[in-house]
């Protein structure tokens, strides 16, 4: 599935937390100066594209909502990163975080402890 802009994926968090909508209720979201009708539709049609939306009509309307859930998004965006800067290496995307310490050894531990888990379910 095709990555997403910072906008893109700011729009499907709006899915996410509201559910299905129309584009006119996405403006309801934004302050002042709200974006163009026009551009969030653009928008909201090129993520049905990607297919990350789908639609139901509504008379002349469509009534957009996420075919991907925030999960599954959150995870496949995390195999894109450890595939594109680790070379598909969970234990290089670690030991990167623990080099930098941005994680404790305590938070490594729990890490263990659930990668621990996982494996004997």
């Amino acid at each position: 599935m095709k990555g997403l802009t910072s906008k893109e994926e700011e729009i499907m968090g709006f899915f996410w937390e509201q559910g299905p909508l129309f584009v006119k209720q996405l403006l309801a979201f934004y302050e002042e100066p709200k974006p163009h009708f026009n551009t969030l539709s653009t928008i909201v049609r090129g993520l049905e594209e990607k297919g990350y939306l789908s639609h139901e009509v509504y008379g002349n309307t469509y009534q957009y909502y996420a075919m991907i859930s925030e999960e599954e998004f959150h995870k496949g965006t995390l195999k894109n990163v450890i595939s594109k800067y680790f070379n598909n290496s969970y234990l290089s995307a670690v030991s990167s975080l623990v080099r930098e310490e941005d994680i404790s050894l305590e938070e490594l531990k729990q890490l263990i402890s659930e990668v621990e888990k996982a494996h004997h379910k």
